[in-house]
């Protein structure tokens, strides 16, 4: 599994470094920690070429005209190599690497997962401003929006260590919300993980399907619409449990969104597993504005999962 971490030295990316022990990652994997610190806003247009050619490394233009440049890639490399330090010390198996760019933040994570191709980023809820940090809770939603793989916003819940991990999945019936049963399945979770399986049933199905259908919904579409989704929930827990995993489903009706989120917060979840899109129609809620509902309003982590291609 390969894993890009952005880290910022702020309590929030620290919070993401500790909530990655209760993650279920592998006991082997390879690693970068991408420290970016971001310069003077009228550098944002320099072509990236021009701004980072590669790790540790920025433009002369930007060593004449910003003094600092210096300190800023020095900062950032320190800070790489503290959360690095303690990546190794959680995770011994672990090929832990660091990067340190000038640049701007969002793109910068953007473009490294491009080229290195991660299965997952790893980024706190929010971050610092300034010269001296990027500020992830500013670019966490772009990330999310634009990775073409699995992103993790981190947050971690200061009760959590003296209990097992709980894990919430919030499940449509689309190959992207299979996806997130599938990436929790496949990981290294300890004995006593508890998960629970929701699949919400959105009333406002019944209006969409009163407008479509020129008058009352029949009883007979919304019966199978949430028969189907009930079929969905259970099956994902199924396949949960296949892979040792006690699961429990549900099937409740409201805005999912907010159904996810007060089931997260009542349970005291420490992530909620969320397909990157869903399906749409009058049968299922659409998990891809769901993910964007939940992902800046949850008390807990959030993993957004995208299909490996």
């Amino acid at each position: 599994m390969k894993i890009l971490i952005a880290y910022d030295g702020s309590e929030y990316s620290d919070a993401a470094i500790v909530d990655l022990r209760r993650a279920g990652l592998p006991h082997s994997a390879e690693a970068v920690v991408l420290a970016v610190a971001e310069t003077s806003p009228e550098y944002a247009d320099i072509p990236y070429g021009a701004m980072v050619a590669g790790p540790g490394m920025y433009s002369p233009a930007i060593a004449e005209t910003e003094p600092a440049g210096g300190r800023l890639l020095q900062d950032a490399e320190s800070l790489a190599e503290q959360a690095a330090s303690r990546l190794r010390a959680d995770f011994p198996g672990w090929h832990v690497k660091t990067e340190a760019w000038i640049d701007a933040a969002a793109p910068a994570i953007i473009r490294k997962a491009h080229g290195w191709l991660p299965d997952l980023i790893v980024v706190g809820s929010h971050g610092r401003m300034g010269l001296r940090r990027f500020v992830l809770g500013s670019v966490s939603h772009h990330i999310m929006e634009h990775a073409a793989c699995s992103v993790r916003i981190s947050r971690h819940r200061l009760h959590a260590q003296d209990r097992h991990i709980r894990v919430l999945i919030g499940v449509d019936g689309s190959d992207n919300s299979t996806a997130a049963v599938r990436a929790v399945a496949a990981r290294n979770w300890p004995s006593g993980t508890q998960v629970r399986v929701v699949g919400a049933f959105d009333p406002r199905v019944r209006i969409a399907a009163a407008t479509t259908l020129e008058g009352t919904v029949p009883a007979a579409i919304e019966t199978e619409s949430k028969r189907c989704l009930s079929e969905a929930v259970h099956a994902a827990a199924r396949d949960l449990a296949k892979a040792g995993l006690h699961a429990e489903p549900l099937s409740p009706e409201g805005n999912p969104a907010d159904t996810l989120l007060a089931a997260a917060e009542d349970w005291g979840a420490d992530c909620i597993f969320l397909g990157a899109r869903g399906i749409t129609g009058l049968d299922r809620i659409m998990l891809g504005s769901v993910s964007s509902a939940v992902a800046p309003r949850a008390h807990c982590s959030v993993e957004i999962v995208r299909p490996a291609v």
